[in-house]
């Protein structure tokens, strides 16, 4: 540890008690350090704080991937202002995030990070950074991993309601390629996925009910009565 790192180091927090001690101490001090510089909130020691997160996303190693991504979180939760300054600079590492090759917790802690700092900013000047997390998310939902399809769902219903007028067609189109796991899903093993799945079918609706109203139907859409049937439901299912 260099000695700027040193220098913003805080006490201790409580951490999972099944990581090694090693690792656990490693731990502790990354997010002390992060919470301890984001309540005193200097300029010099966020600049520092970004610079260390910057540095260990793109890690080889797995484990300070993730913490860099919670560190992320952390900062969106204490202090959304400056995170809307960083905003790029965050959105980019977050992406590269959910495309982490080998990591679920990973991708997992990007997932969440995300919707909070969506959440935070109200889905507002995304650029193309809208168009590469809708893909990734979409990919998700269909994962082994309970917790990444849970987040996933999640982070997918947020984007319905940001996708606005910029993005409605591309939306539309991912939507419609998701439909089959919006259904699948409803009924998911673990119970908290599928009320996700829930929340965000009804997040989704406007976008398959407008293909459905315009009294136009493609083969697929004649193949999936079962969707038609969601759709008139009432909204509270």
């Amino acid at each position: 540890m260099d000695q700027t790192q040193r220098g913003i180091l805080g006490q201790p927090g409580p951490v999972p008690t099944t990581q090694p001690k090693k690792k656990r101490t490693s731990v502790m001090s990354f997010f002390s350090k992060v919470s301890w510089s984001l309540r005193f909130q200097k300029r010099e020691s966020l600049k520092n704080v970004f610079s260390i997160l910057a540095e260990r996303a793109q890690d080889p190693n797995a484990k300070k991937r993730h913490m860099a991504m919670r560190g992320l979180g952390t900062m969106a939760c204490e202090t959304p202002d400056k995170v809307r300054k960083y905003k790029k600079i965050v959105l980019d590492l977050l992406v590269h995030g959910l495309y982490d090759p080998v990591s679920a917790e990973v991708i997992h802690e990007s997932l969440k990070t995300l919707t909070i700092i969506l959440g935070k900013i109200q889905g507002k000047s995304l650029g193309s950074f809208f168009v590469d997390i809708t893909l990734q998310t979409r990919t998700l939902l269909d994962d082994e991993n309970d917790n990444l399809r849970y987040s996933a769902f999640v982070l997918f219903g947020q984007l319905a309601a940001f996708a606005g007028r910029k993005w409605k067609t591309f939306f539309t189109s991912q939507v419609k390629q998701t439909q089959d796991s919006l259904l699948i899903h409803l009924q998911d093993r673990n119970p908290q996925v599928a009320k996700a799945c829930k929340t965000t079918f009804r997040a989704c609706s406007p976008y398959l009910k407008e293909r459905k109203e315009t009294g136009f139907q493609t083969e697929e859409d004649q193949r999936n009565p079962k969707l038609c049937r969601q759709l008139v439901k009432p909204a509270a299912m």
